[in-house]
């Protein structure tokens, strides 16, 4: 077990790869200086854990030197500082990424170099060399572009030199990373892509760039979209202070991002020497690759660079342990820690829900919208969308019948804020009792509750559920309407939905795309954002405060009422394993240890916008695994049927969705044995 312990609390188990961009105190042509500002850096991202660090552009000499860049003094003491600069990298944990002039032959050209403990991996020379407005590169520099299977020798050190290099740890499955310089980004066809297309799961750029208003943001949207189109990682260091002023400025701006996120960015105008440090799931690249046919078909039309480059081995020099995770993992993955991404995002996603609503209507030329309201999260959700959609279709509220269905668990606040909401909302609004028909039903298949003992088994359970969605159903067809469905994407994963003729079925599913945790947040929005009454939104608030149950059981003897939560687990934990599962097929073993770094704190981190402290918790490790358990065995185990038959709904977040026509398709008798027996062997604690 302590091995096991050990290996799980270990980021590089996972995958994790601990990243920096570095911005060192420069000199212009202070070689001696600058090396030594260098290798202060290098000894500071290994005290960190480092495991890849990336300089700025002709950091040795700094950029810009114009043609001192010619000398030969110069030219002579940055190759002897190359070679001081791998002497003294033997030992470190982190490989160095650095700038420098590098003469071939009678070439000069402007080079990364890579160096890990002791040894010069590999030179990448820059291929596009800028030569307008304050750019003359081209004046000293040769471009690297037609440099492909070369070798260099430099202060005694033998490397690959070209573009066609990427560097991969040959103990660190994930750690593999290609290079690119400033200006190449810029280009049409940036070399990186190749280099990604290639294996590199981290692509480095080292880049001078001096800064002018607008600047930076242009940095971030080539980053970003070179992290998005390569599906990689992007760590960009750009030169800071120290840098000649003579015409130009420098900001020293570094930037990560991951997958067209950023993860991580430097303090801009900084004077002092700076590491800007993220931790890079490379599994999350590596799974996101693996399902993207488009990515390999782009690889294939390129010539297959992944035959053609050289993959310069390492073994990485890494010291295993627990090193923390240097990244911030969101609780809730389906809702923004940002309050303007957060309106954003919930303003989408009831769009979509309405406007797919809308179209559905006005295909099916439906004379009233049939839904069942509860006076819970889920059905009020559906009501709202449903109001909305009729608001600018110009059809009355009145179009819309809800109906409430009482059964033998139905509490009074559930009851009475259903009938409040229909009331408020200004829809056609009815109650039908349900227990006389789910009385004579139980009498009809003999079950023991008719008989008057307190059996409340699945079957129990399901003859209510049923019974509701046939009363739906056959008040649709009466009606000339169709049934709006109320079950959410959460109860969708873990298959907690009645098959057939009950939750699970419906004419649409609105909530279909939705999870539970963003469900809340959407309410929240709608009574922040006044589109409806005081008086309705005084329900909705209500509703936000009610326990998730279904309501199917009678309160015990202490009058507690079922809750979802204890039966399947929170469900902030099981959109968080949903997320992370479906959306990016990781391991149990991983999602596990993404979920104790975001849950194991509750003070620590961001929570969403207007998360109620009161709700705010931590959950340990056993909790975690215990519930995973649950999520996969359900997941894997025994839905998928469910999923398999589910009714039209909108996909509605990037998270993904579980349409078998859409974003997911597994059979239905799989069985979870090889998630288990993953998490088992992975995870420490007790099982479920």
């Amino acid at each position: 077990m302590g091995d096991r312990t050990h290996s799980f609390f270990d980021m590089h188990t996972h995958g994790f790869v601990r990243v920096a961009t570095c911005t060192p105190s420069v000199r212009p042509a202070d070689v001696a200086s600058n090396t030594q500002s260098i290798l202060t850096q290098a000894r500071h991202a290994h005290e960190a854990g480092v495991d890849l660090a990336v300089y700025p552009e002709l950091c040795v000499t700094g950029y810009a030197i114009d043609d001192l860049h010619l000398q030969g003094a110069v030219i002579d003491a940055a190759e002897a500082a190359i070679g001081k600069i791998v002497e003294e990298s033997a030992g470190l944990t982190t490989v160095l990424v650095i700038g420098a002039p590098i003469q071939r032959g009678a070439r000069l050209y402007n080079c990364a170099l890579a160096i890990a403990n002791g040894r010069l991996l590999g030179v990448v020379p820059k291929s596009y060399l800028p030569n307008y407005r304050e750019f003359y590169e081209k004046r000293q520099f040769t471009h690297g572009r037609n440099c492909q299977g070369l070798d260099v020798t430099i202060a005694g050190h033998q490397a690959p030199f070209g573009t066609d290099v990427i560097f991969a740890a040959d103990n660190l499955p994930g750690f593999t990373f290609g290079i690119e310089i400033c200006e190449d980004f810029w280009a049409p066809q940036p070399p990186g892509m190749l280099a990604a297309m290639a294996g590199a799961n981290i692509l480095c750029n080292l880049s001078a760039s001096p800064v002018t208003i607008g600047r930076a943001t242009d940095r971030h949207t080539h980053c970003q979209s070179s992290s998005s189109r390569g599906m990689c990682a992007y760590a960009y260091s750009a030169s800071g202070h120290g840098e000649s002023t003579t015409d130009l400025a420098w900001d020293g701006q570094g930037v990560i991002y991951e997958l067209g996120s950023l993860v991580k960015q430097s303090v801009r105008f900084d004077r002092t020497a700076e590491l800007c440090v993220i931790d890079i799931d490379t599994a999350r690249i590596v799974n996101d690759r693996t399902r993207n046919g488009t990515f390999h078909d782009a690889s294939e039309a390129a010539g297959r660079p992944e035959d053609w480059y050289r993959r310069v081995a390492f073994t990485h020099n890494h010291q295993p342990g627990d090193w923390g995770l240097e990244r911030r993992v969101r609780r809730f993955p389906f809702v923004p820690d940002d309050p303007e991404t957060l309106h954003e995002d919930c303003y989408e996603a009831v769009n979509i829900q309405v406007d797919a609503l809308m179209r559905r209507i006005e295909a099916v030329g439906a004379k009233s919208l049939v839904i069942g309201i509860s006076g819970g999260l889920d059905s009020t959700h559906a009501l709202l969308v449903a109001c909305i959609a009729c608001d600018r279709l110009g059809l009355p509220r009145e179009t819309i019948r809800g109906y409430t269905m009482p059964g033998f668990g139905t509490s009074e606040r559930t009851k009475n804020n259903a009938i409040l909401l229909m009331e408020a909302a200004g829809i056609v609004a009815e109650t039908i009792d349900i227990t006389p028909a789910a009385r004579r039903m139980l009498e009809d298949i003999g079950h023991p509750h008719a008989d008057g003992d307190a059996v409340y088994d699945t079957t129990f359970e399901n003859v209510q559920a049923g019974l509701r969605t046939d009363y739906l159903f056959r008040l649709a067809g009466h009606h000339g309407g169709f049934v709006i469905g109320t079950g959410d994407l959460s109860e969708l994963a873990l298959g907690w939905c009645t098959y057939g003729v009950g939750d699970q079925m419906s004419h649409y599913g609105v909530n279909s795309g939705v999870p539970k945790t963003l469900i809340q947040y959407l309410m929240r929005w709608v009574i922040e954002t006044d589109q409806f009454s005081h008086e309705l939104n005084e329900v909705l608030e209500d509703v936000l405060g009610t326990e998730i149950s279904p309501e199917l059981v009678p309160p015990d003897d202490d009058g507690a009422i079922q809750s979802t939560e204890d039966k399947i687990g929170p469900y902030a934990l099981h959109d968080f394993f949903l997320h992370h599962i479906a959306r990016y097929g990781h391991k149990p073993s991983h999602v596990a240890f993404l979920a104790w770094h975001a849950w194991r704190d509750a003070e620590a981190g961001q929570w969403p916008l207007g998360f109620p402290d009161d709700a705010k918790r931590a959950f340990d490790l056993p909790t975690i695994r215990t519930w995973l358990e649950v999520y996969c065995r359900r997941f894997f185990g025994f839905s998928q049927f469910k999923r398999s038959a589910m009714p039209n709904g909108p996909k509605v977040s990037m998270g993904g969705a579980l349409s078998p026509r859409g974003d997911w398709r597994a059979p239905s008798d799989a069985v979870a044995d090889v998630w288990i027996a993953e998490l088992e062997a992975s995870v420490p604690g007790n099982g479920a």
